[in-house]
This record gives C-alpha cells, sequence and structure tokens, in this order.
C-alpha cells in the first residue's frame, strides 16, 4: 500500500521533500504495562522504576516515583527515551523513560526503532494529543488499548531532520523549565520569608530607620465585620445578571480576580449584599480541614457585585487593618493552622464564621502594614510576571508545533 506523504509548514532550510505517515506500531514497539501483586514483598523494592498515570507530570523526562520494582518474568523492561502514554481515564499524559521503567496497565508506551528518534516521536504524538482524546465517547470511561494506540498515526521525516527538530524543541522546553523552577524558587523565598515575617522575626523599619511600635493582639471581630453570601438563589437564578465572586475565585488566589467573575439575578428591591474593595472572602465549606476558611481580598473598585452562598464576607476597618495587608495576613502560615483548627466535620469540613472572630490576631501598626505590603507584592508581581513568561512560551511552542508536524 502507497504511503500517505506530506510536508509541513514550517521547516529548516536544509531540508526538503515529502514526510511520511506512518502508525505507532510501524514507529516503535508498543507495550501495555501491568500491575503485579502489591502483596507480594519479593517483588518489589528493586532497581526498576515502576510508573502509574499519577507519577506523569505531563512533560518530557519529568515523572516522579516512589516505588520501585525487581525485573519481572515475561515483562518488558522499558528502556531508557522510551515514551510513555497515559491510555484510561485521564488520556494523553506523556512523559519519556530517564532509567528503565515498568509502567503499570494504565499506560500504553513506546519503544522507537532505531530509525526513528525518540524525542522526535515524543513531540509529533504530543501534537496529536487532542485529536486522540477527540477519538474517545464522552459518556464512558474513556479507554485506549493496545491495538486502538498502535493505529494512531504521525508524520515522521528523515533521521537528521526529526533529530534537528527534536534538539529545537528541547531547548524551548528548557528554557520552560527553567522559568518554571525560577518561579519555584520565587515561591519558596515568599513562602519562607512569610513565616519570618508572621513570626515576628523579621521586623520592618520606618524611613527614618527606626523600629515601628510592638504588634497589638486583636480579635477579628474587633476589627471589623462579617456579612453573608447570595440567599435564596435557585439554580435558576444563576448564568445571567449581575456580577457575583464565585468560591473558586476566592480558593484560587489571594486576591480576587475580577475577570472571573459568573452572573446570577437580582430581582428589585431584592436584600443581597454588595461587596466593596478591601473586603476579605472566607470560604465556609471544604473537603479537607487544611481547606476551609481559605481567604482572598478584592482590591479592586467594583459597582454592584455580590458573593455566592458558600463563603462570607469580612469588612475591617481601614484604620486598623488595610486591604493590601489582609491579602497576606489571612493566608500566612501560622493563622491558617488556628483557623484550621476551627473545622467541623467528618466528610466536608465547615467553618462558623462567629468563631473566627474569636480568632486573636497580631497587627502591626499601619505604617508597618504598609511596609510588609509592598514588600510581599514586589514578590508576587515577579512570581505574575515569570508566570506569564512561562504561558507566553508554552503558546510559542504550541503555535511551531503545529507548523512543523504534518
Amino acid at each position: 500500500m502507497e504511503k500517505q506523504k506530506s510536508i509541513p509548514q514550517l521547516r529548516f532550510p536544509e531540508f526538503e521533500g515529502e514526510w511520511e505517515k506512518k502508525t505507532l506500531g510501524e514507529i516503535g514497539e508498543i507495550l501495555t504495562g501491568k500491575t503485579p501483586s502489591t502483596t507480594n514483598a519479593n517483588l518489589w523494592n528493586g532497581d526498576i522504576q515502576f510508573v502509574t498515570p499519577t507519577d506523569i507530570e505531563d512533560s518530557k523526562y519529568q515523572f516522579t516515583t516512589e516505588r520501585t520494582i525487581k525485573e519481572l518474568p515475561k515483562t518488558k523492561t522499558l528502556p531508557s527515551k522510551s515514551i510513555m502514554f497515559t491510555c484510561i481515564a485521564s488520556i494523553g499524559k506523556m512523559s519519556m523513560s530517564v532509567y528503565p521503567c515498568v509502567t503499570n496497565q494504565q499506560i500504553n508506551s513506546i519503544i522507537p526503532f532505531e530509525r526513528y528518534d525518540p524525542e522526535f516521536i515524543f513531540y509529533a504524538l504530543n501534537n496529536i494529543v487532542g485529536y486522540i482524546k477527540s477519538t474517545q465517547k464522552t459518556n464512558t470511561l474513556p479507554i485506549i488499548n493496545k491495538t486502538e494506540f498502535s493505529k494512531f498515526k504521525i508524520s515522521v521525516s528523515s533521521l537528521p531532520e526529526q533529530q534537528k527538530i527534536a534538539s529545537f524543541f528541547t531547548a524551548i522546553d528548557q528554557k520552560i523549565s527553567q522559568l518554571k523552577h525560577k518561579k519555584n524558587l520565587l515561591e519558596q523565598y515568599k513562602k519562607g520569608v512569610m513565616q519570618k515575617i508572621f513570626s515576628q522575626h523579621i521586623r520592618f523599619g520606618d524611613d527614618n530607620g527606626q523600629e515601628f511600635p510592638k504588634w497589638e493582639k486583636k480579635k477579628l471581630g474587633d476589627v471589623g465585620k462579617t456579612y453573608n453570601g447570595l440567599t435564596g438563589k435557585t439554580k435558576d437564578d444563576f448564568g445571567q445578571g449581575k456580577p457575583y465572586i464565585q468560591y473558586k475565585q476566592i480558593f484560587d488566589d489571594t486576591r480576587i480576580d475580577i475577570t472571573r467573575f459568573d452572573y446570577v439575578r437580582i430581582r428589585d428591591g431584592e436584600k443581597q449584599c454588595r461587596v466593596r474593595y478591601g473586603d476579605v472572602f472566607f470560604t465556609t465549606s471544604s473537603e479537607t480541614p487544611d481547606e476551609v476558611g481559605t481567604s482572598s481580598v478584592l482590591l479592586d473598585e467594583v459597582s454592584e457585585v455580590y458573593l455566592n452562598s458558600f463563603c462570607f464576607g469580612y469588612r475591617s476597618s481601614r484604620d486598623v487593618l488595610i486591604p493590601h495587608f489582609s491579602r497576606y495576613l489571612f493566608r500566612n502560615a501560622l493563622l491558617r493552622k488556628e483557623i484550621n483548627k476551627l473545622a467541623q466535620g467528618s466528610t466536608r469540613y465547615n467553618i462558623s464564621k462567629n468563631e473566627l472572630m474569636k480568632t486573636v490576631i497580631d497587627l502591626p501598626t499601619i505604617q508597618e502594614q504598609i511596609k510588609i505590603a509592598n514588600f510581599l507584592s514586589a514578590i508576587d508581581d515577579k512570581i505574575d510576571h515569570t508566570q506569564k513568561q512561562i504561558e507566553k512560551a508554552e503558546v510559542w511552542k504550541k503555535g511551531l508545533m503545529q507548523q512543523m508536524f504534518c
């Protein structure tokens, strides 16, 4: 049968000619993993890594596993640079083996033949992940068996061109990896410095180099007042109308992202609490005690915005607690530890706003709050800038892949 041929939109100038469409089964040996008995201690703690879908971080050469296994009879160990592809439920997570490994049955793997560059095959397969996902039924558990997987097609070029393309995208990945590492270091630094600030091991001085006064202990209820989220709403009220702050907006960030409002119908004369600039919002319910009472602050001026039913608002006195400092105060590890103690429940955890208002906090002067908030905000700005660089690089990479692979 005559092979299908194609030419990419973008390629390196020293190469020409058509690419060939080949099935994955023609490109390499296809294997499906399996899980040996977990009760047989003689099989485990060997020299071979055992990989499951939860170990794969969806990036080339990046997966983590704490489990190792001994060589199994009738089971082929994947050599380094084998391509692993999750094929049950969470379809399309990919990685490449650094060391010899064995996978469980939820992963299909490719051991490319010698005439194919493994990294090129990884990128080419990554380029059609969206198509592979679209072939799976949405009303059942998605499964791609070994036979189906081997029939998917990618376009391949000559080996020298494969190697050039693989090197090019490897360099892009290294840049993205460096940016992610930079972001991780900034986040670790912020976490460490926040612990020292709120434990008062680090203190700020005024503009004249003098120490600020000692921090004062105050109950939250003495510093501000609470109000409820939306009440009396049904599912038919949502999707249109006035903007409101969603639960996930609060959970995801210390600052409310005003581009992510959802909408709710508010009728004339209806009494609902509106949010204001500087308000702090707390989640009242969560699946784990560590997540209950998570906070976020509104740091943008808004006109008519409401709050979802599963949270409550807190409006502090500005001459005691400023909004930009609240952003960090309620997310610092020491206070979070105290808030977690208030979680009640077994399968789902809740927090009482009345009990939370009894919590005692240490507050610096307004002047020191400003210093602390400005310092931590500067770190957040660097983190946000790095994240935008990551996103820009990933979009650029995706666009190049679409043009450089057929």
